[in-house]
């Protein structure tokens, strides 16, 4: 979690989750340890790591998303969807929240807006990916899941999310997708970024199939600044706050 005064400044917290209990009673307990969550807030924005459906921004119906969400997704009784517009990638990323945890979110700061977590890296990394003539793929690591993507025509070509219990995992998706959008292993670019585990040898094994493998270095990405040295601060809250929604 993170906060930012009026002079500017960032303040950033993490907090470690009890497995043993629900996501709701976890942000219960935040609500009551967190000196940050205590406080009063302008404008509250909740960043939600949860599957996402892209919807076509011409095809999309706000009064459908719940129905639509529910045909992509098991399991939606207990969610609330919501949706994230991305006016420079022609689409709208649908997703849920659990209808609990968003109760506990609403009686503290009842006008907070909810954000898909990984839509400030879908836009800046579409903005990267005009740089030179390849075509690449990105791999987004973050928690247990990694989100594979490449863009066409001012869309996401490709997108999808695997679980990955270790970097045998990573390298088995990047590839499979690699070869499935029939990319070339001489000429076209694999881009890395996010909590990668066990990184080295990542792109050590990568490499033995694709040329062009880099890892994307969140100080350098955004020139240095002083949200990227923030350490503990996952790679889309960066782009939030360097990048904008």
């Amino acid at each position: 979690m993170a906060s930012l005064s009026a002079d500017g400044q960032i303040e950033f917290e993490g907090y470690e989750l009890n497995e043993g209990i629900s996501m709701a009673a976890n942000m219960r307990e935040a609500f009551r340890s967190v000196a940050m969550l205590r406080d009063e807030y302008e404008r509250v924005l909740a960043m939600v790591d949860a599957p996402v459906l892209m919807v076509p921004s011409e095809e999309f119906l706000p009064t459908e998303e719940q129905t639509l969400y529910s045909h992509a997704f098991s399991d939606t009784e207990s969610l609330v969807v919501a949706h994230t517009v991305l006016p420079d990638l022609n689409s709208v990323a649908v997703f849920g929240i659990g209808r609990d945890l968003k109760k506990v979110f609403d009686e503290h700061f009842p006008s907070a807006q909810y954000i898909a977590a990984v839509a400030p890296v879908w836009r800046h990394l579409h903005q990267r990916s005009h740089m030179g003539v390849r075509a690449k793929l990105y791999g987004y690591f973050h928690g247990s899941s990694l989100t594979v993507f490449c863009y066409g025509q001012h869309r996401l070509k490709f997108c999808n999310t695997f679980s990955i219990g270790n970097g045998h995992d990573a390298v088995y998706f990047l590839l499979y997708v690699w070869k499935q959008l029939a990319m070339q292993a001489e000429h076209d670019e694999l881009h890395l970024v996010g909590s990668i585990a066990q990184q080295e040898w990542l792109v050590d094994e990568l490499r033995r199939y694709v040329k062009r493998v880099y890892v994307i270095n969140p100080a350098g990405d955004f020139n240095r600044s002083a949200v990227a040295r923030i350490e503990g601060m996952p790679y889309d809250m960066m782009t939030l706050f360097v990048r904008g929604r």
